[in-house]
């Protein structure tokens, strides 16, 4: 990981090889003025914090972005969403991709894992919020697979049938260590996909660890997106264990929301 030279001191920016008129970022919850236990820079404006405090770290984040930050109300679909100039803030999706200039693809997180994507020659950009539920989808079909189809008419931009030369940085989340899920989970990505097994280790308890960044890695190469940086299932990319850095809900069931946010200049 590496840290942006804004003021908050050590959001993350990826490294990653698009292009230079592709920009990204992902936040932590240093550089607000949001109270405990908000602090600082929540940006979710659902989760009990004043709305003033909210307001003015979403004002905050669009001041160091130099976009405009389009925030959606993420319900764990897999529903997308384009933005364009007049989009508003609070649309329901899960999702969201642009061709325009100066609109950040805005992902809310505070444990779920957020993925940015573009194209090698950046003539698009989008976001994901994956958590377990969107990851998995329906039928094999979840948020990711959902947002690389609104890629494919990139395609037709250099006349040839062939999918777009796609790049993804995954951002922080609960990590492997941590989110201990049912059955049940395991069984909505493993049903479609035997070789997820390998993302879930058994507990004594009957439950199991899953590995969400490497359920995302999987069903990216799936989809033929092999270029993926950023979360490799770390320690320091985890959520839950890093308190001071990241706000988490699975740990204090009360917390703020990071952005994860990606555009063209």
């Amino acid at each position: 990981m590496t840290h942006s030279t804004l003021d908050s001191g050590d959001w993350l920016v990826p490294v990653w090889p698009a292009p230079k008129h592709v920009q990204a970022l992902c936040t932590t919850r240093s550089g607000g003025v949001s109270l405990p236990p908000f602090d600082s820079l929540n940006l979710g404006a659902h989760v009990g914090d004043g709305a003033s405090a909210v307001a003015t770290n979403r004002d905050r984040l669009q001041q160091a972005l130099g976009a405009r930050p389009v925030f959606l109300s993420q319900v764990h679909g897999t529903h997308m969403v384009e933005l364009g100039c007049d989009t508003p803030d609070g649309g329901s999706a899960d999702g969201v991709y642009t061709r325009a200039r100066g609109l950040a693809c805005t992902i809310m997180m505070a444990d779920c894992l957020p993925v940015l994507l573009c194209d090698a020659r950046g003539l698009q950009v989008a976001a994901v919020h994956a958590g377990w539920r969107g990851l998995a989808g329906t039928g094999g079909t979840g948020v990711l697979e959902q947002v690389l189809k609104q890629f494919k008419p990139l395609a037709l931009v250099d006349n040839n049938d062939a999918a777009p030369d796609l790049i993804a940085w995954l951002g922080p989340c609960i990590g492997p260590m941590a989110f201990e899920v049912g059955a049940d989970v395991r069984e909505a990505f493993t049903h479609e996909n035997p070789r997820a097994e390998a993302c879930f280790v058994p507990q004594p308890s009957g439950k199991w660890l899953a590995n969400l960044p490497a359920l995302a890695r999987q069903r990216l190469a799936a989809s033929g997106v092999t270029r993926v940086f950023g979360n490799d299932g770390s320690a320091p990319w985890c959520t839950v264990g890093n308190p001071l850095r990241f706000f988490s809900h699975r740990r204090d069931g009360v917390s703020g929301r990071m952005a994860a946010c990606i555009w063209r200049e």
